[in-house]
């Protein structure tokens, strides 16, 4: 299973044209470990198979990794570190920090901290709206907030003057586009195929009007 995994990864990533190091292929999969162990009690995710995993975790959240800009970066509602903590791997040189109001799924994520040596990463337990950061965010990045107005409302008092949202999304999202036209100038809107699923994949790249 592990070389099958292994395989998948290694694929996928060639698939996005990731130059992935063998040591960050292999934190990306101790994480992954770390997910299926902690998932049998904390209920961290829906997917429970490592190999479907890989797809609808590790690759959906390495397929952001062309347009990502920033050296100081947040996750909101990160869950279960997704996609935090694969970007965390790939870029060793940035600072990436992990915001979540639920208890178990912080607590997982400072194991896989401590577990996987990942100094760039830090994880706070925290409602978004009140999380006060002692130094503002050049992009807020997010997988599962629910609509782009909300994070928009939720999370303009963490980022830096003309710091970018990145907001991952399904679907392309034209009608909650239309909502926050008036308060944000749109970067782009990306197409992202990612590597064994076959679902419609956008990022989002916003930013404030001034």
């Amino acid at each position: 299973m592990d070389d099958q995994l292994t395989t998948e990864l290694q694929r996928g990533c060639d698939a996005l044209e990731l130059s992935v190091s063998a040591q960050q292929r292999a934190l990306l999969l101790e994480y992954l470990a770390l997910l299926v162990k902690w998932n049998r009690a904390y209920n961290l995710t829906a997917v429970r198979h490592p190999s479907r995993m890989v797809a609808r975790h590790l690759l959906d959240s390495l397929a952001i990794f062309p347009h990502i800009d920033g050296q100081r970066l947040i996750d909101v509602g990160t869950g279960a570190g997704l996609p935090g903590v694969p970007m965390a791997i790939l870029y060793p040189q940035r600072e990436f920090h992990l915001l979540d109001s639920n208890g178990k799924k912080t607590r997982f994520l400072f194991q896989v901290k401590t577990a996987l040596g990942l100094d760039n990463m830090l994880v706070h337990h925290a409602r978004v709206e009140s999380f006060q950061a002692p130094e503002l965010f050049d992009a807020v990045l997010s997988r599962a907030f629910a609509s782009l107005a909300d994070m928009v409302a939720g999370c303009a008092h963490l980022l830096a003057p003309g710091g970018h949202f990145f907001a991952m999304k399904g679907v392309y999202p034209a009608a909650e586009l239309a909502q926050i036209a008036g308060q944000c100038e749109i970067g782009g809107v990306y197409p992202l195929v990612v590597p064994g699923l076959a679902e419609q994949r956008h990022l989002v790249d916003m930013t404030l009007r001034s």
